[in-house]
């Protein structure tokens, strides 16, 4: 089984519709596929309707979380989406996006950016704007090669001189969120330093003693070492390591399959989840 848990499409920042992603996936010779749009549950059903025989829908979210002012994504697998209390939080966090996306852009037009909110409201459509909307009006106006590119301290970094806040769960919060709600937790791209700061290894101890099911190893911004480092802080933690592509259609370079989740770690979430079931495909 090939199997991809971190995926996006343009209910947030991705390009592909949730329809053309599981299209995609399909074609990708993908077994199962997880849509974790940021902090929206939005694209589930058109997903969920077009899903192509053979592959399983994995329904869940990536949230937005911040500790001791270090940015982290938690990937929520398999969640009630109607739990009321999670629903409300998720929703503090998309309300959020729009002021933050204008501040950022404000801060860019006070560097000489030409950028506007209305190339970034244009380019985000119905999706939930956020900070690849923003790098991409930059790759437009020559300013940036990639969208990755403008994740750096010059530009949207978490220490950019562009970077604005946004509301974010508590990390501890949102692993009880999803709890409740009958999910499974697994912490995004750790250790991804070139995105900015990094918690430091205790605190994704004391998050594996709050409940914390899973890390997310395999991943375009891990180096070999790193995935090392964190197999080894896995298995002392107790916790499921995933791997994933944490694929965005064109926005960015990686591959739907690049990175894959192992057929019995993925039963253990599976087992673990009471909050939804994976969604067989049945030619839709």
């Amino acid at each position: 089984m090939r199997i991809d848990l971190h995926t996006h499409s343009t209910a947030s920042d991705g390009t592909d519709t949730p329809a053309e992603l599981v299209r995609n996936a399909a074609a990708a010779g993908l077994d199962v596929v997880a849509l974790t749009d940021h902090d929206t549950v939005g694209g589930h059903a058109e997903a969920r309707a077009a899903l192509p025989g053979g592959l399983t829908l994995v329904t869940g979210a990536e949230l937005s979380c911040r500790i001791d002012g270090v940015s982290l994504h938690m990937l929520a697998y398999l969640f009630d989406p109607e739990e009321p209390e999670l629903a409300r939080e998720r929703e503090l966090v998309r309300d959020d996006r729009v002021p933050r996306a204008q501040g950022m852009v404000a801060k860019l037009r006070d560097l000489g950016v030409p950028v506007t909110w209305e190339q970034v409201a244009r380019i985000a459509g119905d999706g939930a704007v956020g900070r690849p909307h923003i790098a991409t009006a930059l790759v437009d106006l020559g300013l940036v090669p990639t969208v990755s590119d403008a994740f750096t301290s010059e530009w949207l970094a978490n220490d950019g001189r562009a970077y604005v806040e946004k509301h974010e769960l508590d990390p501890f919060d949102a692993i009880r969120l999803v709890k409740a709600a009958g999910g499974v937790t697994v912490f995004a791209h750790p250790l991804a330093v070139k995105r900015g700061s990094c918690v430091p290894e205790s605190v994704i101890a004391e998050l594996a003693a709050a409940g914390l099911d899973g890390i997310e190893v395999d991943h375009m911004d891990h180096d070999a070492p790193t995935r090392a480092r964190l197999r080894g802080m896995a298995a002392d933690l107790g916790l499921l390591t995933t791997g994933s592509s944490d694929y965005h259609g064109s926005r960015k370079t990686c591959r739907l399959g690049e990175y894959t989740t192992d057929p019995e770690i993925y039963g253990e979430i599976v087992r673990r989840a009471t909050g939804a079931f994976p969604v067989p495909g049945t030619g839709g």
